[in-house]
């Protein structure tokens, strides 16, 4: 098969590579899309050697061979494939007996990264194998490119669930990459009040509003604080979702500055390195700070499940984040237009659906 590697100079270059072997109660996918995620473009900058295999974790296909201990009634399936938990957990565990597959041994037993010899493939290739328990039937009437966007959205929606959103929730985003806006609809979805995004962008505001938003404001000007303090009577904001990461401190200093006394703050974006916070602040106001990563099992539905459900609105119109498709040969392409912003690009797709 052809699948996209890292060269470790700085592109990503399409080669042959095996199709992987499909283990006791694994499929294998045809891959039909895949979204280039932001840790995609990040890891690639702080990578100094190529991969060994490809990354890409955004992805949806369809069910052509199954393994030992599958039925094969399942090919032809077309899926969203959860491949970093439930794909790859041991499902025994005390954890994956909880439904929080990402933190089943297994999935967390070495760094997160696609250089891992038990990962095979991703979804930068032509097929992928994965525990069956990690595909999720996709709707009909949902195209390859809503499929991919089943996983980013899982994530917000994970974030939102943990936080306890509740109807009328006047909700703070700060962030409009693709984990922002996919907040921004699933929040949206689950009744929130008001929704105030920081957009750095102007493509980004604009698709904040189309999604829902109802206001969006620069992110680090004073204007956004100025706003939603004014909106909510000098109150703050109910529930906040942080989903700038980095290696500042800036989004989570802010994310405490907009959360009213006794509200809520989740966590989505990816930080590194040791950060000093002032934690008088969100202690005086009596916060509730939340971790987030990822997916999984929240009263009995996984949020791949909500996220699919999610798509059978006609009115959810979170496809329109996908400014831009590449086949997976033109992938050095993608990945340029995804790191330029000034190409209007959000959220960009390596389409295989021949």
């Amino acid at each position: 098969m052809r699948a996209a590697f890292y060269n470790g100079i700085g592109k990503m270059e399409v080669n042959d590579y095996p199709i992987p072997d499909i283990e006791d109660g694994e499929v294998l996918i045809d891959i039909k899309a895949t979204g280039i995620c932001g840790s995609d473009l990040n890891m690639n900058k702080a990578k100094t050697e190529a991969d060994d295999v490809p990354a890409g974790h955004e992805i949806t296909g369809v069910i052509v061979e199954t393994g030992t201990g599958v039925s094969k009634e399942v090919i032809g399936q077309r899926v969203a494939v959860e491949v970093l938990g439930s794909g790859r957990a041991c499902l025994q565990c005390w954890y994956c007996r909880q439904g929080q597959y990402i933190h089943c041994p297994s999935s967390t037993k070495e760094t997160r990264t696609n250089n891992r010899e038990d990962y095979k493939s991703g979804g930068f290739s032509e097929f992928i194998t994965r525990k069956i328990t990690g595909c999720y039937p996709i709707l009909d009437s949902m195209s390859w490119s809503e499929g991919a966007l089943v996983e980013p959205l899982a994530v917000s929606v994970h974030g939102l669930r943990i936080g306890q959103i509740k109807g009328g929730d006047n909700v703070a985003i700060l962030g409009a990459g693709t984990i922002g806006l996919t907040a921004v609809a699933a929040a949206k979805k689950l009744g929130a009040g008001k929704i105030f995004v920081t957009a750095k962008h102007p493509q980004q505001a604009e698709m904040a509003k189309k999604l829902g938003a109802d206001y969006t404001a620069a992110p680090s000007d004073g204007s956004f604080e100025d706003l939603l303090f004014e909106m909510t009577d000098g109150r703050g904001a109910d529930l906040t979702v942080e989903t700038v990461g980095g290696s500042r401190v800036d989004s989570l200093t802010q994310s405490i500055e907009v959360t009213r006394k006794q509200g809520r703050v989740v966590i989505l974006g990816v930080f590194y390195g040791d950060l000093a916070l002032n934690w008088a602040r969100p202690i005086l106001k009596e916060l509730t700070i939340q971790g987030s990563i990822c997916y999984g099992l929240i009263d009995g539905v996984h949020d791949f499940e909500q996220s699919i459900e999610m798509f059978s609105d006609s009115a959810f119109n979170l496809r329109e984040i996908v400014t831009h498709s590449y086949d997976l040969e033109e992938i050095q392409k993608g990945f340029e237009t995804a790191y330029d912003k000034n190409t209007g690009s959000i959220k960009v797709h390596i389409l295989q659906e021949a």
